[in-house]
């Protein structure tokens, strides 16, 4: 688990399906995937996760505020689980439902897993992908201090040849000298 000053990042229980997979059936949330998400996928992207922590030491965790909201998303790093031509890679990701954007949760926990990804885990690296038109990530990415690399921009390869989700950028971080 690691805490931040507002919020705590967990391992899942049951109880965040619910919610998680509320946050996939809204559109603005999903405004960047190819579709919203079932219960059914929230549940088993719950197992990846849990199986990502078991394998790896880390995952996308549940996010919380304490005493306030018991799941507001998730957030953390994760192991590239696809082929491209920069892995293997380490990405870190966040998804926040939609009434906690603009608060700095985001980067609040973007920050505290990026330490735990180098600090704890001695990694060199973390990555990012993201659709061009993601502005909100993409300014995420630029407050954590991520350089895009244009070398690198890749066309997604689960996402269907001719959608406008394809194309992604990456933005790399590199671990404090």
């Amino acid at each position: 688990m690691i805490r931040t000053e507002r919020l705590k990042l967990r391992p899942w229980i049951e109880a965040d399906v619910a919610p998680f997979a509320a946050m996939g059936r809204d559109p603005a949330v999903m405004e960047f995937f190819p579709g919203l998400q079932t219960h059914e996928q929230a549940a088993a992207g719950m197992v990846r996760a849990r199986a990502a922590d078991e394998r790896d030491g880390f995952c996308f965790w549940a996010l919380e505020i304490p005493d306030v909201a018991p799941f507001i998303g998730f957030c953390g790093i994760k192991t590239v689980d696809f082929e491209v031509p920069f892995a293997p890679a380490v990405e870190i990701g966040w998804r926040l439902a939609r009434e906690y954007w603009g608060q700095g949760f985001a980067i609040e926990a973007a920050r505290a897993s990026a330490a735990d990804g180098f600090i704890r885990h001695g990694l060199r690296e973390l990555v990012a992908m993201v659709v061009p038109a993601n502005t909100r990530s993409r300014a995420v990415m630029d407050r954590l201090g991520m350089i895009r690399d244009e070398s690198a921009d890749f066309d997604h390869p689960h996402i269907e040849v001719g959608s406008p989700l394809r194309r992604h950028y990456l933005y790399r971080l590199a671990a404090p000298a």
